[in-house]
């Protein structure tokens, strides 16, 4: 199964692009599911009715209701914690009362992610993500709620385990700390799914920008967020590009405007043109003429690279830990080790990681940052490093 995330800043055309790009691969012949959790249905304005006339053999398409994901959620919730509620004198929520709350539009996207990855009978699966920004927080946020729950609810330190069943059966109900710690492995078992999902070989992620100095300043601090959480970006898509040869200066300026930041791009990543229609793209026959564009429709995806740690001791007594970090500036940038892992800081975005094994029994001794790589030097501590003869 193979996973395109599509982003970019805001008003870059994001939602055209990822169901042109879903018309293309499925006029080629993959079997397409194209997914979308903006509120609404701008879909359908752009493809039209996906079982009616206009529909594409190959192609179908699917919209997070996050309203209708959490009230199920919230339910079930109260459900298996129906007696805990009991005791404590709580009134349950009817599922007509409930209203989802801030991020469930998140966690509702995730989720289904998570479904449309494992669906049979499809071979490309176009997510129509939010913002770039948005879309870094989403796409971190499974790894981060599994360090919470584990460092907040350590399944080894369940206390009084084997008392618990006992507790609870002279009691009637289930022991809170019982409910809570399954309630806990029951999110990690579905966190861990979705992260598996969002950090897989067969997941690539495209940005889609309409080339400009706020469009490539944009694309800089998100291409080192997502280069912060090792999700590699595997194309930029043009959008809008002003025709060139135009008689009028203003268009002239700026198609080489466009021209100029699209050729810079270029120079990191492979860049899909898409030239504008004159107008706002609505309906089949606009997005044929976009999903006509060359490359448009992904390849297979490229195996991610790990983080490399070199061994340099024979030459300078450290191993380094290469961290690709594209467009990154010296100012751009902190780190700080903390026990087995190192806090990061690449601009807005921070992340903590695990350290390699080798890494923990070495104390941090400097880094630095040349052509886009911070190199973070690894002294091995004598007192936790094996002895050689």
């Amino acid at each position: 199964m193979h996973t395109l995330l599509i982003t970019g800043p805001g008003g870059a055309g994001r939602t055209t692009v990822a169901t042109a790009t879903a018309l293309a691969a499925a006029r080629e012949g993959r079997r397409v599911l194209l997914l979308s959790g903006d509120i609404g249905d701008p879909l359908a304005a752009l493809a039209g009715d996906p079982a009616g006339d206009t529909a594409v053999p190959g192609l179908r398409v699917a919209r997070v209701d996050s309203g209708e994901e959490f009230r199920e959620e919230l339910v079930a919730l109260q459900q298996r914690g129906s007696a805990l509620l009991g005791m404590v004198g709580a009134r349950p929520l009817g599922a007509e009362e409930i209203t989802e709350l801030p991020g469930a539009e998140e966690f509702a996207l995730l989720r289904a992610l998570r479904r449309a990855a494992a669906a049979p009978g499809t071979d490309l699966v176009v997510v129509d993500m939010p913002p770039l920004h948005r879309t870094l927080a989403v796409l971190a946020l499974p790894a981060q709620l599994r360090r919470y729950l584990a460092r907040l609810l350590p399944a080894e330190k369940q206390a009084a385990r084997a008392l618990r069943p006992v507790l609870a059966q002279l009691a009637g109900v289930p022991m809170p700390a019982q409910w809570l710690y399954e309630t806990a492995a029951r999110w990690d078992e579905e966190l861990a799914a979705v992260q598996a999902v969002v950090e897989a070989d067969t997941t690539e992620l495209r940005l889609v920008a309409e080339p400009g100095p706020a469009a490539a300043d944009a694309l800089r601090l998100g291409r080192l967020g997502l280069a912060l959480q090792q999700l590699p970006v595997s194309a930029v898509v043009a959008n809008r590009m002003a025709p060139q040869g135009s008689a009028d200066p203003w268009l002239a300026g700026l198609a080489a405007q466009h021209e100029k930041y699209a050729a810079e791009w270029a120079e990191e990543l492979p860049v899909v043109a898409l030239t504008h229609l004159g107008h706002d793209p609505r309906g089949p026959q606009d997005l044929e003429r976009l999903a006509a564009a060359r490359g448009l429709v992904p390849g297979a995806p490229a195996p991610r690279r790990a983080w490399a740690v070199e061994d340099r001791l024979a030459e300078d007594g450290v191993l380094v830990w290469a961290v690709p970090l594209p467009g990154a500036t010296k100012s751009d940038l902190d780190l700080v080790r903390r026990g087995d892992e190192l806090l990061l800081t690449a601009g807005p975005y921070r992340r903590i990681v695990p350290l390699p094994s080798a890494l923990r029994r070495c104390t941090v001794s400097g880094a630095a940052l040349a052509q886009g790589e911070l190199r973070i030097r690894f002294t091995p501590d004598p007192g936790l490093w094996p002895r050689t003869r």
